[in-house]
């Protein structure tokens, strides 16, 4: 006799036709293997039992059938295949995260801008994520592991090896730049939110100590001699590309520092919701300057509380070696 395997055989109902997709979702996540359609396997284990369970509960409840039963296969399928199938699956996998981190690392070179090295930091997070959650899934131990997580630790050492070179001076056309535009006044829209309020925060606390804001309606304003306006239309600094307004500051004043960069990562995902840079803390942050805007109308109000907020994210991302 061989060993021992859970099968999920199940049958769902056409309606609703989301169903099919969410279960089948749901078995990738658990690293089920598909014997067919509606037959699935995974090593016999109590966590094994305990999802296959849940899954099946939840698909009788919406109308379809399951079945979770432990078997042993005698012909057609032999232990040695299926477990083949499980190891090919996973190296799959580890195959990916390996060739993304090689094209991250090469994407590097000899230099890099600040940019581009807080999407290597980024990606190299989410890599790091990713190797977690095959791990998980990796129940026969696949060879191939070892190679992807080689390939991400040599991208994180590149990342190291750049940003620990001393910083360049920052650019004498970006020095002028901040030093013409001090003591303006800084215009943007009414009912400021996270760019708005970080990019305000940014201005006084690194570009123009003696900033002096007006928040005005979007439609109908025609800047006055001297005005600045910022992440509004046709502003001088708004969104570029797929840069958004705090991003075009930093680059447009030469300011890159470890905090500075974090913080236009956080700013970056919660303005354009993209998910590029995939910060855990992103939803707590978000929360709470949603918090800032539903306590206070005034926009005054709000850049002070905005502002607290982004100094101690500051001081904390600045800290040497915190991502």
């Amino acid at each position: 006799m061989g060993r021992a395997w859970l099968l999920l055989i199940h049958q769902l109902p056409p309606e609703p036709a989301y169903l099919r997709v969410k279960v089948r979702r749901r078995l990738q996540q658990l690293g089920a293997l598909a014997l067919k359609n509606t037959v699935y396997v995974l090593p016999a284990s109590d966590a094994g039992l305990e999802d296959f369970q849940w899954l099946g509960r939840e698909i009788v409840q919406l109308g379809g059938e399951a079945f979770v039963c432990e078997a042993a296969f005698l012909e057609g399928l032999s232990d040695a295949s299926v477990r083949q199938q499980f190891l090919e699956a996973c190296s799959a996998r580890y195959h990916a995260v390996r060739e993304e981190a090689v094209a991250a690392r090469e994407a590097l070179g000899s230099l890099s801008s600040p940019e581009r090295l807080a999407e290597a930091r980024a990606a190299a997070a989410r890599l790091g994520r990713s190797l977690e959650e095959i791990a998980t899934l990796d129940f026969f131990g696949s060879g191939a592991r070892s190679d992807a997580e080689a390939a991400r630790k040599g991208l994180e050492k590149r990342i190291l090896e750049l940003e620990a070179r001393p910083a360049a001076a920052p650019a004498t056309a970006a020095r002028k730049g901040r030093e013409k535009h001090r003591g303006r006044t800084w215009v943007t829209r009414s009912g400021v939110y996270v760019d708005r309020i970080a990019s305000a925060w940014l201005i006084r606390r690194f570009i123009d100590p003696q900033a002096r804001f007006r928040f005005v309606s979007a439609r109908g304003y025609r800047p006055a001699a001297g005005e600045l306006r910022f992440d509004m239309s046709e502003a001088e600094f708004t969104h570029e590309g797929e840069n958004c307004t705090f991003e075009v500051l930093l680059q447009r004043f030469g300011l890159s520092d470890p905090g500075l960069t974090a913080i236009a990562e956080l700013v970056h995902d919660l303005d354009l919701k993209d998910g590029k840079f995939g910060r855990p803390e992103s939803a707590g942050i978000e929360r709470m300057f949603a918090a800032i805007a539903a306590a206070h109308r005034g926009d005054e109000e709000r850049l002070a509380r905005g502002g607290a907020v982004l100094d101690d994210l500051y001081q904390l991302y600045a800290r040497k070696g915190h991502d």
